[in-house]
Order: structure tokens, then C-alpha cells, then sequence
């Protein structure tokens, strides 16, 4: 029986995708051996020693201690493209709204709700809040991921042109843009053409602060900006000084905080991007399945600390281990399992960066101190056998 424990309530739908049979969930579990995470922070969580993997409901990891938990062999998963139709579509009302001042005509309409002659003040006042149409205008999008391919084709559709940038394309996503998306060399050159610069990437040491003073100089005057991936992307203290100039002609933010909450040309919403049923829902699912796929097969799908890995389950003992991507591991490894006179079936392994992760699949069972010989290989993080 594994146990899991939720640090947030989970749709049931994702609840439903683990076997009652073989999983005893709850937020009060105890020494669990997965983890069902939203926004719940987790960097001075304790980890138990029985824990495996963590999965977060959403995209973002920001709050998952990561380098601690590739230290501890504790995999971690997000569910990239679960909520990807839901900011997509909020990023579409973002647009609006950087259009048009909709929110401060809404709000001028509610102070004179109560006037007799409310109909004809709105007649003389609407102008102030006016605005350009999106269609015909430049939308930069950078970061062509699931939101991304998702916001640069509907903007293709409500005739926009669209300029798009990603250093990191994958084959999958390019397939996935229409053909009319160009795609940009550079991010200045797309600082350059758009009207409209909409961002969606993770917030690294690269990318924090990333859109500056230095960014903004490179921009067209009256440049809308959204940003409904991370705050720290933007320097707040540059953009209330692009905004108060003019060069910002309004920021739409899904991360309000002390400095942009409430300042002049900012439109901040209360971090709804992926707050739909659907996207609770998918993201549940996806979550659930990644969680099933490691603890019960040893695979791994949409993790940020290690590799994928897959390789079919076939009925033998499965021997999985997590390592440094040094030379010299996996022969070790196989050196101790051939000493032992066990066969090996078949096996993958798989690298990303400093780490790596292999799945051996072996004819023979195997016991502690099988799994100590080979936790005791100079570079190996994390032995577990499995069957």
C-alpha cells in the first residue's frame, strides 16, 4: 500500500486516477511516499526518508525545495500544458483589458451608479476610457511552450501578427505553431515589432528581472505588457517609471505584490491563471498519473530534477537507481548485480545535466543488502527496487 499525502485539496478526479486498492490518501498522512502538491510551500517542509517523488498540481515549482530534493533522490513533477487552455484564454482577456481602461470604466460607472442622469454622464465620460483594437497590432510572445503555441495561434486568429521567441523550441511545439508565426532571432528583435508583449517562461537565473529598464528601451512607446507566468520576470521599479513616462502603456500582471497593486496603468488579478474547474481537473490527472508511473513502474514523465525514463513493465524485479552523471556509475552498478549471479533483462538509462537516472530490469529477486552494495557506489544518490 502507498501512502500519499496532500499538502492542498486535490480535484477528486485525480484522487479517482489512484487505485484505493493500492493507495491510502490524505492530508494527514504520515511518512507518505509521494506527495500531492498546489501552492503550499514547501522549503522548510521535512522530508521523511520514505518519500519518493513530489508531484505539483500546476507548472510552477517555485515553491518545492528542488535542489533539496534531487540532494535526497526525491523526484519532482509539474504538469506542463494541463492548464495551458486556461491562461491562454485569460491571456486573450489580459489583451482586452491592456486595451482598453475596462476595469477603471467599470469602476467610474459603479460611482455614479446611483445618479439619475447616469446614461447620459456615461455618453460624455466613455471616452476617457478608450483604447486601441488588438486587431492588426504586433503581439510578441515569448516562451513558445504549450501556453505559448496556444496564445501565438489564437492571436494569428483575431488578426493579429505575431512574433514569437523561444531559444528553446522543441519539435513537438514548433509542429504545434500555425505558419504565420514568426519566429524571432532574438529578444530584442521582438522587443522591437510588438504592440502587445505577452511572457511565458519560468523565472531562472537568466530570466528574473528580465524585462528592465534596458528592455524597455528597446520597446516601441505604448507598449502593452502581460505577464501572467511569473512576477519576478518584471523589475516593478522599472516598470512604475516606464508606465509613469508613458514608454508603458499598461502592465496586466497575474502577480499583484506592495509595489504594482493598485499603481497607476497596472490591471493586477488575483493569480487566476489556471483557476478553472478544467485545469484543477486536468492538472489532478496528470499529477495522479505521473505519481502512479514512478512509484509503481520506476518511470518518469514531466519531472524537473531528473530525466525521463520509461521502459515496459514485464513482470520482472525492477532495480531503479538515481546518480551524479559521472563515468563509471552504471558499470558499477551492473558489475555488483553480475557478481551477485543475477541476470540482467533489459534496461534504460538516461542523463540531464549533473544527473541521471537507470532502470534495470533483473530475473532473480533481490534483498537488503543487494540494495546496500549498490547504495554504496561512489555517485549513486538513490536505490530502490520495485516487484
Amino acid at each position: 500500500m502507498y501512502k500519499i499525502k496532500t499538502l492542498n485539496p486535490i480535484a477528486e478526479i485525480g484522487l479517482a486516477a489512484l487505485d484505493s486498492a493500492k493507495y491510502t490518501i490524505g492530508d494527514q498522512t504520515e511518512n507518505p511516499d509521494a506527495i500531492l502538491v498546489r501552492s503550499a510551500k514547501m522549503h522548510d517542509y521535512p522530508f521523511n526518508p520514505e518519500l519518493l517523488c513530489i508531484a505539483r498540481a500546476g507548472a510552477g515549482v517555485n515553491n518545492i525545495p528542488i535542489d533539496r530534493c534531487t540532494e535526497d533522490g526525491i523526484v519532482v513533477f509539474n504538469t506542463p500544458g494541463a492548464n495551458a487552455e486556461a491562461v491562454k484564454e485569460l491571456a486573450l482577456c489580459a489583451m482586452l483589458l491592456a486595451s482598453r481602461d475596462v476595469v477603471g470604466g467599470i469602476n467610474w460607472v459603479s460611482t455614479i451608479a446611483d445618479d439619475p442622469e447616469v446614461a447620459q454622464k456615461v455618453e460624455k465620460g466613455k471616452s476617457n476610457f478608450a483604447g486601441p483594437e488588438i486587431s492588426g497590432k504586433t503581439l510578441g510572445v515569448i516562451g513558445l511552450g504549450a501556453i505559448g503555441c496556444k496564445l501565438a495561434n489564437l492571436a494569428l486568429d483575431l488578426g493579429m501578427n505575431v512574433c514569437g521567441y523561444d531559444p528553446y523550441l522543441s519539435v513537438q511545439a514548433a509542429w504545434r505553431l500555425l505558419p504565420n508565426v514568426q519566429l524571432a532571432e532574438s529578444l530584442d528583435a521582438v522587443y522591437k515589432s510588438c504592440d502587445y508583449l505577452s511572457l511565458h517562461v519560468p523565472v531562472n537565473e537568466k530570466s528574473k528581472g528580465m524585462i528592465n529598464q534596458e528592455a524597455f528601451a528597446k520597446m516601441k512607446d505604448g507598449v502593452r505588457i502581460i505577464n501572467l507566468a511569473r512576477g519576478e520576470l518584471v523589475n516593478d521599479d522599472d516598470m512604475l517609471e516606464a508606465l509613469k513616462s508613458g514608454k508603458v502603456a499598461r502592465y496586466v500582471t497575474d502577480f499583484p505584490n506592495p509595489k504594482t497593486a493598485g499603481a497607476e496603468g497596472v490591471v493586477a488579478l488575483p493569480h487566476l491563471g489556471a483557476s478553472t474547474p478544467e485545469s484543477e481537473d486536468n492538472c489532478a490527472v496528470m499529477a495522479a498519473q505521473e505519481i502512479r508511473a514512478y512509484l509503481e513502474h520506476g518511470n518518469i514523465h514531466n519531472s524537473v530534477n531528473f530525466p525521463d525514463a520509461y521502459m515496459k513493465p514485464n513482470g520482472h524485479v525492477r532495480v531503479c537507481f538515481s546518480h551524479f552523471n559521472v563515468p563509471a556509475v552504471i558499470g558499477n552498478v551492473l558489475k555488483i548485480i553480475s557478481d551477485c549471479g543475477i541476470n540482467v533483462e533489459n534496461m534504460v538509462s538516461k542523463s540531464r545535466d549533473k544527473y541521471a537516472y537507470g532502470i534495470v530490469d533483473v530475473n532473480a529477486p533481490v534483498g537488503d543488502e543487494f540494495v546496500a552494495k549498490l547504495q554504496q557506489v561512489e555517485n549513486v544518490i538513490r536505490v530502490r527496487v520495485i516487484g
